[in-house]
């Protein structure tokens, strides 16, 4: 972690840096295509058609938005990252002019603490994938309380973390299932089940943690309005 800020991703320089380089895929994690494909396919198991409404939240450089826009209808992808530079990037890069035409740029929004400035707030379905991994608990508490309160009528919101297997194993490092070693006070960060349980009930959902696990040892959570 850069020394004075909570992530990487929040130190002045990283992000300007890394698309000066044209390295917009790597920072997000590398495995663009196997990640994107993942991410694509759990959408679409979770039941996600071409005439939903999707929000992705820290959508980076669009992994997902790149699969996903020309899969829905035309402006039903949304996407806020803490980098609006980063997502118009993948933007200009990572879609075809045809796809650019399905998606205003207007969609495509800056947003540093999960206030959704200018987000509508219809939305069928809510992606955060790979955010909350690298942020302290309370932000993943804002991010809830803030869903709970905004989107009133959204069938799901998918989001992953990293899971420790109790509270004695939070306290130091963890290794996760595909070898990524995790940390409770610094990133990556893990969390208890028990954690994201009450977090999510704090919000007024309701969340099922599915046993398997996403790249990096991830584990996918799906809430719902309770």
């Amino acid at each position: 972690m850069t020394q004075g800020h909570i992530s990487p991703y929040h130190a002045p320089d990283f992000i300007p840096d890394a698309l000066s380089r044209g390295r917009h895929r790597s920072i997000i994690g590398g495995r663009w295509e196997e990640t994107g494909v993942i991410q694509m396919q759990m959408l679409l198991a979770e039941g996600l058609r071409p005439c939903h409404r999707l929000l992705d939240i820290g959508c980076g450089p669009l992994r997902t938005g790149c699969r996903a826009v020309p899969y829905l209808n035309p402006g039903n992808y949304w996407g806020t990252d803490l980098s609006r530079d980063l997502i118009l990037k993948g933007y200009a890069d990572e879609l075809t002019e045809g796809d650019r035409a399905r998606l205003p740029r207007a969609q495509l929004v800056g947003d540093a603490d999960f206030s959704f400035p200018g987000v509508p707030d219809a939305f069928d379905y809510l992606l955060c994938f790979a955010v909350f991994t690298h942020l302290p608990m309370n932000h993943l508490r804002r991010a809830l309380i803030r869903v709970g309160q905004r989107f009133t009528k959204f069938e799901k919101f998918l989001f992953t973390v990293f899971l420790a297997p109790d509270a004695a194993a939070s306290l130091g490092p963890v290794r996760q299932p595909d070898g990524v070693v995790t940390h409770d006070i610094r990133p990556p960060y893990h969390l208890l089940a028990e954690d994201v349980q009450h977090f999510c009930a704090q919000a007024g959902l309701m969340v099922d943690i599915r046993p398997n696990r996403l790249p990096r040892g991830q584990v996918l959570c799906v809430a719902r309005r309770a």
